[in-house]
């Protein structure tokens, strides 16, 4: 049971390693500029593209998480995997009209949805309890090490191909991967499969957990929405313009790209520190660090103090999302339950994929009208500050491990009484 438990964990974290994210958000840094210089856009409008790539996401997201909790996970994710392959194969195509550039970043965000966090967190949740925490942070590390592997993939197959080849050379990344492993690996459990949260259910029993309808009355959905929001905004939207950024501070273009991979190196660290912490920790306690050391490397990019490399922002932007995207998915488990994971998280990450659109538009433009980064930077700061205010207010978990006792249930319970 423990080695089938753990093969899926695996291949779940490596499917991620090509997921929306490294593909769609941090890969595409490496290609603003030769998208560009060849077919002459700006900066604003390629974050433009970006953004409407997040949203079409986000549109998705919903509707995807009702899927998956209807009909199972298996097939609607390899089906979107195999689709994500082929829209990031049309990439190739991009033509010189900006019309075409937004349609085509829209198609693969739309079917970019099976990559994203929501699909995998499911299953996993579905198979750990006690373990949870750690679980998913194993599995969501592969989006750090995207992040660290994809751009420099990217950056290997531009400098030797160009960059339309090398949208072609990503979609092969996707099927070899992700469609791959989750073919060989990936499923939900079953009644059969004792040890896990739904094996361990009576036959017949309902999973635990809330309706969406339920779900959306409650405070505390709103207040991890506005959150992650917020956190997603100042931390995602910052990082897709780091190699431009570093590269106008004078920094070689290579030298960019390993400052932006090593983001993905603190992600890793981020996932399976919170993975390991929120098994022993309440988790908005976890979160408020999470929060607030982004906050400070987006005041050390923006101020640029001279005893201070970018590098150390960078590390912190990239501890602080990795962190973040554990928590979401732990926390939704724990305040909403399992039976419905799929549609409230897929309404949460709506949230998120917005601010990564918002944030990421907003500074590209801002750059665009300005010609300066800085400003925006330290307003993000505010906005993390802000979300830490709203994480702190969410309370007890409403569905603690199995066998836990929940000292801040019990201090609710107590108050009530």
């Amino acid at each position: 049971m423990d080695s089938k438990r753990w093969s899926i964990v695996a291949a779940s974290s490596l499917a991620l390693v090509a997921s929306q994210g490294p593909i769609n958000v941090f890969a595409t840094g490496a290609f603003i500029k030769p998208i560009s210089q060849e077919l002459g856009f700006g900066r604003g409008d390629i974050a433009t593209a970006i953004g409407i790539s997040s949203v079409m996401t986000a549109v998705a997201s919903p509707f995807f998480g009702r899927m998956i909790d209807r009909f199972g996970v298996r097939s609607p994710l390899a089906i979107s995997i195999v689709l994500f392959a082929l829209a990031t194969a049309a990439l190739s195509l991009l033509p010189g009209s900006v019309f075409g550039l937004y349609a085509m970043f829209a198609l693969t965000g739309l079917v970019a949805i099976g990559q994203t966090p929501g699909s995998y967190s499911k299953v996993v949740a579905a198979w750990f309890d006690r373990q949870r925490g750690f679980a998913l942070g194993i599995v969501l590390a592969g989006v750090g090490m995207g992040t660290v592997v994809i751009p420099m993939i990217c950056n290997a197959l531009i400098g030797t191909f160009g960059w339309r080849e090398a949208y072609l050379g990503l979609a092969g990344v996707i099927i070899l991967l992700a469609f791959l492993p989750v073919l060989a690996f990936v499923r939900e459990p079953t009644r059969a499969d004792a040890g896990t949260p739904l094996g361990d259910l009576p036959p017949g029993a309902v999973l635990p957990g809330v309706s969406m309808k339920v779900a959306a009355r409650d405070r505390r959905f709103w207040y991890m929405l506005i959150s992650f929001f917020l956190a997603v905004v100042a931390i995602n939207g910052s990082l897709v313009h780091v190699v431009p950024m570093l590269t106008d501070r004078g920094t070689s273009l290579s030298d960019a790209v390993k400052i932006i991979s090593s983001s993905g190196i603190a992600l890793i660290v981020g996932r399976l520190l919170a993975g390991w912490i929120i098994d022993r920790i309440f988790a908005p306690y976890v979160a408020v660090f999470f929060l607030l050391s982004p906050l400070v490397g987006l005041l050390i990019l923006a101020l640029q103090p001279d005893a201070v490399s970018p590098l150390v922002g960078v590390l912190l932007l990239g501890l602080g999302i990795g962190g973040e995207t554990d928590l979401l998915s732990y926390m939704v488990s724990r305040y909403f339950g399992l039976a419905k994971f799929g549609t409230i998280y897929g309404w949460i990450f709506i949230a998120a994929l917005a601010g990564n659109a918002v944030g990421s538009s907003i500074l590209g433009w801002a750059f665009q009208l300005t010609h300066s980064y800085s400003a925006t930077l330290v307003a993000y700061s505010v906005l993390l500050a802000v979300a830490t205010g709203f994480t702190l207010l969410l309370g007890p978990y409403r569905y603690p491990p199995a066998g836990r006792r929940d000292v801040s249930n019990e201090l609710e319970l107590r108050t009530i009484g």
